[in-house]
């Protein structure tokens, strides 16, 4: 593929993307997101073979950047690995903890909304997840052997709860236009990973 090509569809990805986050992915139609890009139609069926389609190929998208920020957040870079994992739970607090905000995480938005209605965007959304709790569990397994994190506990199944915690955190901060749940997901983490609290845990 060109990269003209390449940079057609990926300006549909964007575009789409930024529309469904306000507006959810059955509300929108392909006509608001062609013309809000400047796309003929003819366009974005080269590049998708449905609306569908798109959708699968928007979690990817999407789910790729996302995987590129938790990297830089966990990467090892002389921290100890504890404090790189809370890093990760501040960047929750930061882009979804102020009264009123706008939903900006696609799983968060889309997972109850086209589970049952898409299984390809369904798979494409757990798989994300999936990858996202393993690197979770890694950064765990690292806190163990720095000595940052104590205790026996199993890494994959920590991770797993945390993000379910947190998940269920955000869309409750949906519904309560307020970053209560949050706040509350943050206190627990640390008490689950026997954490000391920390001064900036709740404004980073």
């Amino acid at each position: 593929m060109n990269p003209d090509r390449t940079d057609v569809k990926q300006h549909i990805l964007d575009t789409g993307r930024t529309i469904i986050l306000g507006k959810g992915f059955s509300a929108v139609g392909l006509n608001e997101i062609l013309s809000t890009a400047e796309v003929p139609k003819g366009s974005f069926y080269h590049y998708f073979k449905s609306k569908e389609a798109f959708g699968q190929a928007l979690v990817d998208s999407y789910v790729s950047d996302y995987l590129a920020q938790v990297d830089t957040l966990l990467k090892p870079d002389g921290t100890p690995a504890a404090e790189r994992l809370m890093r990760y739970w501040r960047s929750w607090l930061a882009n979804g903890g102020h009264e009123g905000a706008e939903c900006n995480c696609l799983v968060v938005k889309l997972s109850g909304e086209v589970s049952d209605m898409s299984e390809a965007m369904r798979v494409a959304l757990l798989q994300g997840t999936d990858q996202i709790i393993e690197r979770l569990a890694d950064c765990m397994a690292q806190g163990l052997a720095d000595g940052s994190l104590h205790g026996a506990f199993d890494t994959h199944r920590m991770a797993l709860t945390l993000y379910e915690l947190w998940l269920g955190a955000a869309l409750l901060t949906k519904l309560r236009r307020h970053p209560s749940a949050l706040d509350a997901a943050m206190t627990a983490t640390l008490s689950l990973l026997d954490l000391a609290p920390q001064p900036d845990c709740l404004t980073a």
